[in-house]
């Protein structure tokens, strides 16, 4: 029989609750994966609990071969459909040829140009008529996540943003992951934790920040994509 310590039923009934709330209030809302644990953890959720928020992907072109095995663990494992967004064509291939296909090691400002292209235009195409977003986010994960609210208006993108794992542990993640066989990115048996891109993405070694790994070469207090920033930011 699967089973999970009390303080972890009491988060995963909190979330259900969260995700009952929303498909009440929110029309069209959606959760962003990126199939790293925690997304994995929500997909879970959503297809039991609440079938009708939506799920995307982002492809940027450039993402590890685990990750597209996941995709396809989890295709076959939950019968819902994710919808894949990718970059503009015309756009990538401007920037690749004006900046170089490893453009991004050499700047903040180039890494983050290419993120915007791979990921952040790619995402207002997805949330485009949503009234709600999901993510997996969580506090503990990096510095500029530890005041994350579960629930937000995201001003940069004009809808409802929720975080419902925002107070679980990566402990809380993994028990739950295995506790319900659910699919999970194999890249994180190597030591990876923050999953994205594949050269932006490197394992991480102990007692480092869970996204040690991310854009490894920058300071921390830079390491975002775009995606999860304030307007002012974007």
């Amino acid at each position: 029989m699967t089973t999970i310590n009390d303080a972890l039923t009491v988060k995963v009934e909190a979330v259900k609750q969260l995700l009952a709330d929303i498909t009440t209030e929110y029309e069209l809302a959606t959760l962003a994966s990126s199939y790293g644990a925690e997304d994995m953890v929500l997909m879970d959720l959503i297809c039991k609990f609440a079938p009708e928020i939506e799920v995307f992907t982002l492809d940027t072109g450039r993402l590890p071969k685990e990750t597209y095995d996941v995709m396809q663990e989890a295709k076959a494992h939950y019968d819902k459909d994710v919808t894949v967004y990718f970059p503009d064509a015309t756009e990538l291939e401007t920037f690749v040829t004006d900046k170089g296909p490893n453009a991004f090691y050499d700047s903040v400002e180039l890494r983050k140009q290419c993120c915007g292209i791979r990921k952040v235009k790619p995402l207002k195409r997805a949330l485009a008529g949503k009234k709600a977003w999901l993510t997996g986010m969580r506090r503990s994960q990096a510095v500029t996540r530890s005041e994350l609210p579960v629930s937000e208006y995201d001003e940069g993108f004009g809808l409802q943003k929720f975080s419902p794992l925002t107070d679980w542990s990566n402990g809380d993640v993994w028990a739950y992951i295995k506790a319900f066989d659910v699919p999970y990115n194999k890249l994180h048996d190597q030591g990876v934790a923050s999953i994205g891109c594949a050269p932006c993405t490197r394992a991480i070694t102990a007692g480092e920040d869970i996204r040690a790994g991310r854009w490894w070469w920058e300071n921390p207090e830079s390491k975002e994509c775009g995606l999860h920033v304030k307007a002012s930011k974007i």
